[in-house]
C-alpha cells in the first residue's frame, strides 16, 4: 500500500480545521449559556439546549462550507449531521458509563495523576477520554457519511 501524500495532507488540514470549528462551537455554547443563564436568568436546561443547538448549527455550516467543502443536498446533509451528532453523543455517554460504572473509574484516588491531584479525578479523566472518542467518531462519521464526496457519472 502506497501512501498518498496529497491525501495525507488533505486529511491533516481537514483535522486542523475541524479542531478549530470544535473550539469555536464550544465557545458559542458556553457564551450562549452564560448570557442566557446569568444575564437573562433563563433556567439551566433551556440555556444549555439553546447553547448546544447554536453550537451544532454553527458546526454544520462551517464543516459543510469550510472543512469538507461540499455542495451536496443541504437537507440530506443537515439530517445526516444531526443523526451523527446523536450517535456520537450516545457513544460518548456509553464510553463514560462503561469507564465510570463498569470499570469503577469514578472511584479513582485524587492523586491518580501525581503531578495534578484533583477532586473527582476519575470523572475528569473519563470526560477527556469520552470527548476524544466523540471527536474522532464524529469526524470520521462526517467525513465518510455526511460530507462524503458524491461521485457523478461521466
Amino acid at each position: 500500500m502506497k501512501l498518498d501524500i496529497v491525501e495525507i495532507k488533505k486529511t491533516a488540514i481537514q483535522l486542523l480545521k475541524y479542531g478549530v470549528i470544535g473550539v469555536m462551537n464550544t465557545l458559542i455554547t458556553l457564551v450562549t449559556f452564560y448570557l442566557l443563564n446569568t444575564w437573562l436568568g433563563a433556567p439551566y436546561g433551556l440555556a444549555n439546549i439553546v447553547g448546544y443547538v447554536l453550537g451544532v448549527v454553527n458546526s454544520f455550516l462551517w464543516n459543510r462550507n469550510w472543512v469538507f467543502k461540499t455542495h451536496n443536498n443541504f437537507g440530506r446533509e443537515a439530517l445526516l449531521f444531526g443523526c451523527g451528532f446523536v450517535v456520537c453523543w450516545l457513544l460518548q455517554g456509553g464510553v463514560s458509563l462503561l469507564l465510570l460504572e463498569g470499570l469503577g473509574w469514578k472511584n479513582l484516588p485524587t492523586d491518580v495523576i501525581p503531578f495534578l491531584p484533583m477532586a473527582n479525578a476519575g470523572q475528569n479523566i473519563v470526560m477527556v477520554i469520552a470527548m476524544v472518542c466523540y471527536t474522532v467518531a464524529n469526524y470520521l462519521y462526517n467525513r465518510m457519511i455526511t460530507f462524503r464526496e458524491v461521485k457523478t457519472e461521466q
